[in-house]
């Protein structure tokens, strides 16, 4: 459920109707694909009066439409998003270069970056459904059993990383899932000393997937790419020797699309 933040703000430079009419946005979702006023007052921890002006206010700029009672998202929600995807030309020019990659190993390639606990999936070129969970542009999974969000933690500075894990919830999706935080950043620091992440199983059964770091122009990891199959058509021998070459060759590719120094330069 969403809900406005109670600490304090920053004075001036925070605007609160602003803060608000993007509570009210995320308070939509595939579990609350529609409301009344008042769950969006329930969700968002605004009064009913503070609830109406918004959602009329999103009703007149055309991102909420309005049947009866009930309100929704429309798709010019997904400017918002659209926005931020082309304004980065890494995803323009990592796309190619996936296709490639899921042609040549007939398994499915997702681009994500990080965001809190989670990843954030901003490029995915299927192969077949191989999850139970339908992903696409958008969608997020927890970092912490993720092969793309292991590449990810690992890429951050060790004060933040360190920080990030005290507070994180290692839920267990699957009986393989790692739920120890030093177990866990064990298993990071060797992702990070190798440059790519396999995980088999932990995020859901059946599933195993492979990543590997998308480093900017300073060398930051600002994004990860991975293929993933079903675990009892992928074993380790074949990942190792055919799949990952090809994934770091695919990662190096976008790298230098990017203008990253090659690693270990």
């Amino acid at each position: 459920m969403s809900t406005l933040p109670d600490h304090n703000k920053p004075g001036d430079n925070y605007v609160q109707s602003f803060a608000r009419g993007l509570a009210v946005l995320k308070s939509f979702g595939a579990e609350a694909p529609a409301q009344t006023l008042s769950n969006v007052a329930a969700r968002t921890g605004l009064t009913r009066a503070g609830a109406r002006r918004i959602l009329h206010t999103l009703l007149a700029l055309g991102y909420v439409s309005s049947e009866g009672r009930l309100f929704r998202l429309t798709p010019k929600v997904l400017e918002l998003g659209f926005a931020y995807l082309t304004s980065l030309p890494v995803w323009s020019q990592a796309q190619p270069v996936m296709e490639g990659l899921v042609e040549r190993l007939r398994q499915s390639s997702s681009a994500a970056v990080l965001d809190g606990d989670e990843v954030v999936y901003v490029l995915r070129v299927p192969a077949h459904k191989i999850m139970s969970i339908n992903l696409g542009v958008g969608s997020r999974l927890p970092a912490h059993c993720s092969s793309m969000g292991r590449v990810l933690l690992a890429g951050l500075p060790d004060d933040l990383l360190q920080e990030r894990l005290a507070a994180m919830t290692l839920t267990a999706f699957t009986r393989s899932t790692i739920t120890d935080s030093n177990q866990l950043f064990e298993t990071l620091m060797q992702v990070r000393a190798q440059g790519w992440c396999l995980v088999r199983e932990e995020l859901e059964p059946g599933l195993v997937s492979m990543a590997a770091p998308i480093r900017d122009i300073s060398g930051r990891v600002v994004a990860a790419i991975n293929i993933s199959g079903q675990a009892d058509k992928a074993d380790a021998a074949y990942l190792l020797d055919q799949c990952l070459p090809q994934l770091l060759a695919a990662a190096a590719r976008i790298n230098m699309l990017l203008g990253a120094p090659a690693q270990g330069a």
